[in-house]
């Protein structure tokens, strides 16, 4: 599709291509209505790092394996210090023993990106069931290969580096090259989607067609309660909701989501970028994801269309 579309007639025309060139990055993206047949997009079929949007596919997979009576979201799990995957939230940062249910877990996952409680809730439901469920969905080209834990101890090891932190430290200072080559930034070898297929995950959700309605809807409350709001959220006004997750990595800024408007009208958001340093705070990138799928959004509205 053309990156270029109007709003409002012809007082306004938004370049998709230059909202990312101006903030020093390249994107792949997709906007879809819920509940209607009207998209938009660039590159949307182009093979994404997913970074821990994964952690949506994962919420869903445990939702879904609780409405069908297989765990209880209630149980109660014990997680030692010494069992910590690499990342600075949650009780991934944290040092003493945590005990808490899984659905507590789900939450710490989705609303601050815990590592930790990803990994902890991985183990649990099994990668396995992860795939099954989205080749059920006919999400074919969407892979959960690999938790936080080995997906970072990958990253640290193509860079050169025996932890985490001295990686991360490192990263400004690396030949662009060797980031380039990590595996954990390359789609073909790590968690990856695709910008069309994680809309139609979250359009699957949102209309109850990705399982149960119950799954489904815990899975709504969950992504609502993500506390970031410098991505997707920062393009939308306080009158629409937005439900999100974000994915981070070196050179890597995702969010996916699903606005919904005071009309009840309900957009799904998968915007995936790449920029071309690779500073760890980049906000100018961040805030284009939110004003990219802003303008996307309001071009649907508007029965606006890309034009060749």
């Amino acid at each position: 599709m053309n990156a270029r579309w109007s709003v409002n007639g012809s007082r306004l025309q938004v370049d998709l291509e230059d909202i990312f060139r101006r903030v020093g990055a390249e994107a792949a993206l997709h906007i879809r209505e819920v509940d209607g047949d009207r998209e938009l997009g660039r590159e949307p079929d182009d093979l994404v790092v997913t970074a821990s949007v994964f952690k949506v596919p994962v919420l869903l997979e445990l939702v879904r394996q609780a409405a069908a009576g297989e765990i209880d979201l209630t149980e109660r799990t014990v997680v030692p210090a010494k069992r910590r995957s690499p990342g600075p939230t949650g009780i991934a940062a944290m040092l003493d023993d945590v005990e808490l249910s899984l659905r507590d877990l789900a939450l710490l996952m989705m609303s601050v990106s815990d590592n930790t409680a990803t990994d902890v809730l991985m183990e649990r439901i099994g990668v396995d069931r992860i795939a099954a469920t989205l080749a059920s969905l006919g999400l074919e080209r969407t892979v959960v290969a690999e938790d936080c834990a080995a997906l970072l101890a990958g990253l640290v090891a193509d860079l050169g580096f025996e932890a985490l932190d001295e990686a991360v430290a490192a990263v400004p200072e690396l030949e662009p090259a060797l980031l380039a080559r990590a595996r954990a930034l390359v789609a073909a070898e790590t968690n990856r989607t695709t910008p069309r297929e994680m809309t139609t995950l979250l359009s699957l959700i949102w209309r109850d067609e990705a399982g149960p309605a119950e799954a489904c809807a815990e899975v709504r409350r969950i992504m609502a309660l993500q506390v970031w709001p410098h991505r997707l959220m920062s393009g939308f006004s306080d009158r629409v909701v937005v439900a999100g997750k974000t994915g981070t990595l070196p050179g890597i800024r995702n969010e996916v989501g699903v606005v919904t408007y005071p009309d009840g009208s309900r957009y799904a958001i998968a915007v995936f970028t790449r920029a071309r340093t690779y500073t760890f705070r980049q906000p100018a990138i961040d805030a284009a994801i939110g004003r990219a799928a802003y303008f996307g959004v309001e071009a649907i509205r508007a029965g606006r269309v890309p034009t060749p």
